[in-house]
């Protein structure tokens, strides 16, 4: 699998520990951005990883930070982008399986490298699933196209 990959300063630890690991695992290894400095601003190093996993020039992508909440809350911006932030196995593959997530967001002062590395596993081996979730994910799809919320009263 081809793996979009970047940090910002607060989790290139954990991008390097996750790199490692994947290229152990024989998945092809994108780095996104230049090495970050403690000043750099997250939105701007995830959005280049956001628009290529939306484009399609990476399978998947995983960004790393302190906590992965800002990151993950900016590449949801971009059209076509589900990302999430994820501190365990189990939310990994209900992420990829229910909600297909393409952007997995890390937190290095949340999470340890051996975790994110199972994590990362749970991820890539996971597989979408159909049935109610394939419509959800639709009904995602055209609140994103819309741009607003549905127009159904609850």
């Amino acid at each position: 699998m081809k793996i979009g990959i970047a940090a910002d300063h607060a989790g290139q630890g954990l991008q390097r520990a996750v790199s490692e690991h994947l290229r152990a695992k024989g998945h092809s290894v994108v780095p996104f951005g230049d090495p970050p400095r403690p000043d750099d601003d997250y939105p701007l190093i995830v959005a280049p990883l956001a628009e290529a996993v939306a484009r399609g020039d990476v399978d998947r992508a995983i960004f790393m930070c302190g906590s992965g909440i800002g990151p993950s809350v900016a590449a949801n911006k971009i059209p076509g982008v589900r990302a999430a932030v994820v501190t365990d196995e189990w939310s990994a593959r209900d992420a990829v399986e229910h909600v297909d997530v393409n952007l997995l967001a890390l937190g290095e002062r949340v999470i340890g490298s051996e975790l994110a590395k199972s994590i990362v596993d749970a991820y890539l081996d996971a597989e979408v699933q159909g049935g109610r979730h394939a419509r959800r994910r639709e009904q995602i799809r055209e609140l994103e196209r819309a741009g607003r919320t549905t127009e159904r009263s609850y």
